[in-house]
């Protein structure tokens, strides 16, 4: 970019310098002639996840109508974006939602989590957490799905919740409204034929 080069530090952040590093520019770099956002074009790219790689056994899955759209979220139980995504998934139609148990708000997310994964049906569990505000009775099982999804997370930067991932592997940091998901499931269908 006009001698500039880029420099992604392992935190995530993007950087530009020249080429003998006498400087570091941190911020946005905006074309000029377009007004696009250079900057926030690139960390989209730099942050996608390929699906494929997702462990969706360390998932609670909810098949909507045919199930063909993909869609995996990583959520908290004490997240209150979270419900309000919850809310509006309720809604989709002929989608597979993989959600990931992320408990990282506070410290019984991890006891939530726990009671929803290890209840006999997740799903319903899940629901009833985060749309009718019923929390799971207590549980008990193998819980290492829950700390390998903290590790999934960890390694791929996931800093908060809800964090949704599309089948073309764009993520969106955040709870984004019910016609922003279909977009975006549109986007990911058109980029990704073979996804199912």
């Amino acid at each position: 970019y006009g001698g500039l080069y880029e420099v992604v530090l392992k935190s995530g952040e993007l950087l530009y310098t020249d080429a003998n590093v006498s400087f570091l520019i941190d911020g946005s770099l905006i074309d000029a002639k377009t007004r696009k956002n250079i900057t926030q074009a690139r960390m989209a790219q730099l942050m996608k996840i390929d699906f494929a790689t997702l462990p969706l056994d360390q998932a609670i899955k909810q098949v909507r109508g045919n199930g063909k759209r993909v869609i995996a979220s990583f959520e908290d139980p004490n997240c209150g974006y979270c419900k309000r995504l919850a809310k509006d998934l309720q809604n989709l139609k002929d989608a597979t939602v993989y959600t990931f148990l992320y408990p990282i708000l506070s410290p019984d997310s991890a006891e939530k989590s726990r009671n929803i994964w290890c209840s006999k049906d997740q799903a319903t569990a899940w629901q009833d957490q985060m749309v009718r505000d019923k929390p799971a009775p207590a549980a008990s099982c193998d819980t290492s799905a829950l700390q390998r999804n903290l590790a999934f997370g960890k390694k791929y930067k996931i800093t908060g919740t809800p964090t949704l991932i599309f089948a073309n592997g764009t993520r969106v940091p955040g709870a984004i409204g019910a016609q922003e998901v279909e977009k975006r499931l549109a986007e990911a269908a058109s980029d990704t034929p073979s996804a199912n």
